[in-house]
């Protein structure tokens, strides 16, 4: 059945009738000019209200499985393709939400379903090995065709995990390995570390912390929690850390308009970390890592300058902090570059970079000194997944190839000028209309509206998010070209008009 599925889709995503030709744009500046994408639909096409009556009889017997409150819809991911996910009531949708922006190339991608179908990868999908005692063959030469081809910038070596959230786990306790040898001046832990850190005590478990920002999202395990502060419902009866938490910039927009009072919002934040560092310092907790997001995703979309992230580094550095840099969402090109700090122009941007989502596989880059000291530290039983570096490689061959992070520039440069006249069209509606490439996020007036905004959206065939407390953010994928920005346009202003 696997192998027909993927004849169907080498078959399907190669018909020439698929092609799109890019409609004019009504309200939102001119047409995009013609440009045709393989494997993709020509526009949405909505059969039902979302979820329909079969997504509605799935959800119900799931629920008698398992909790199914946050579920949309039930998905056709065979007849899915490009751009566009179907539900399983036949309705097409553009999507510009992917899966909470994990899909690098758009649904079956033709590269994709070709790398399933080559018998030489067999072997790879079918067994999953315990990586960390039992790699295969090939994997030192596939990490480095994959990770180590888009390691960011001083950095050599790699961790492979197998979500977001592990990725972060672990990376915080690289870098508590890291404080604590550095505080021991060696490697080697005394007898009372050993046997206190059984009963959950010091010496050996240290009362050493992170330092996180507020509206920071850095996953759902217990060490990521007590660093996540985007909504209350992921931390609510978990117990957690007393580790310190900072404010992060609000700017005020446009920015051209607030360069003093966003120069001046900085500047008290910044003042903020160092005092809290001194703070914990003194309590006998000190900071061993500093964690951020270049944008902070879940919590809102909420940016800051290059030269915020620049001297934040500089800053863990005069403290002795691991600077530890979460690109989970950012990660992958929908920036405009491969990893959002690129945009920050430093050579020696962090000491760690996590990563998932459009990587498709889980993990942090991290400096030498950050490696583990000894086996089974940083361990778990798969490490990670050889597929996922199979499937990598040849999402970096067609970025490549098809030189999308410029597309997504190009992209994403419509897409937030559309944005900005749509705010100026509907000024009671939205407002701070921000982004950098395809990675994009504007205001609703409220939370009320803007969760309107997303079913009405829906229901006419575009998929979006929303984030943070009334933001709706926009994830497309890396193929998300002009002509989908503009089609996506005119729906939002119709959308728009039903709430003016």
């Amino acid at each position: 059945m696997a192998s027909s599925l993927i004849s169907r889709q080498l078959v399907l995503s190669l018909q020439k009738n698929l092609h799109l030709s890019a409609p004019g744009c009504r309200y939102v500046s001119k047409a995009a000019p013609q440009t045709q994408v393989e494997f993709d639909y020509d526009g949405p096409s909505m059969k039902t209200e979302v979820p329909g009556p079969r997504s509605q009889e799935l959800t119900k017997r799931l629920g008698e499985i398992q909790n199914v409150g946050a579920i949309n819809f039930f998905c056709n991911y065979e007849e899915s393709r490009g751009n566009y996910l179907v539900d399983v009531d036949g309705n097409r949708m553009l999507d510009i939400y992917t899966q909470i922006s994990s899909i690098p190339i758009g649904y079956n991608h033709p590269a994709l379903l070709k790398l399933m179908a080559n018998p030489n990868n067999l072997s790879t999908f079918v067994n999953r090995p315990a990586l960390g005692i039992l790699p295969p063959e090939n994997f030192p030469d596939k990490l480095t065709e994959s990770l180590l081809s888009v390691a960011p910038s001083g950095m050599t070596r790699v961790q492979t995990m197998a979500c977001g959230s592990c990725s972060n786990e672990n990376a915080y306790k690289a870098m508590f390995i890291w404080y604590r040898n550095k505080e021991r001046g060696h490697t080697t832990p005394s007898e009372e570390d050993l046997s206190s850190c059984m009963i959950n005590q010091g010496p050996g478990c240290p009362d050493v912390s992170i330092l996180s920002f507020m509206g920071g999202f850095h996953g759902r395990t217990l060490g990521c929690l007590a660093t996540t502060h985007s909504k209350a419902i992921h931390k609510l009866d978990v117990p957690s850390f007393d580790w310190p938490i900072a404010p992060f910039p609000r700017l005020q927009y446009p920015l051209e308009e607030f360069t003093r009072e966003n120069a001046q919002e900085e500047a008290r934040c910044l003042e903020e970390v160092e005092d809290l560092i001194v703070k914990w310092r003194q309590k006998g907790k000190p900071v061993a890592g500093i964690v951020i997001e270049p944008i902070q995703a879940e919590g809102g979309d909420n940016h800051a300058s290059p030269d915020f992230f620049r001297n934040l580094r500089n800053i863990a550095r005069k403290h002795g902090c691991a600077f530890h840099v979460d690109e989970v969402q950012t990660g992958g090109g929908s920036t405009g570059k491969f990893w959002a700090h690129e945009h920050w122009g430093m050579d020696d941007p962090a000491d760690i970079v996590s990563f998932s989502k459009k990587l498709l596989t889980g993990g942090y880059y991290h400096k030498q000194e950050l490696e583990a000291d000894k086996p089974y530290r940083i361990f778990n039983t798969w490490m990670g997944d050889p597929s996922k570096n199979l499937f990598l490689a040849e999402v970096l061959n067609v970025i490549r190839r098809e030189n999308l992070l410029e597309e997504v520039t190009r992209s994403g440069k419509a897409l937030l000028n559309g944005l900005y006249e749509l705010q100026a069209q509907y000024p009671g509606l939205l407002s701070r209309a921000r982004g950098q490439g395809t990675f994009c996020a504007i205001d609703i007036c409220d939370d009320a509206t803007r969760n309107s905004i997303l079913l009405k959206a829906r229901d006419k065939g575009v998929l979006l998010g929303g984030c943070g407390d009334r933001s709706i953010r926009f994830r497309p994928s890396l193929v998300f070209k002009d002509y989908h920005v503009h089609m996506f346009l005119n729906i939002f202003n119709d959308v728009l008009a039903q709430h003016k």
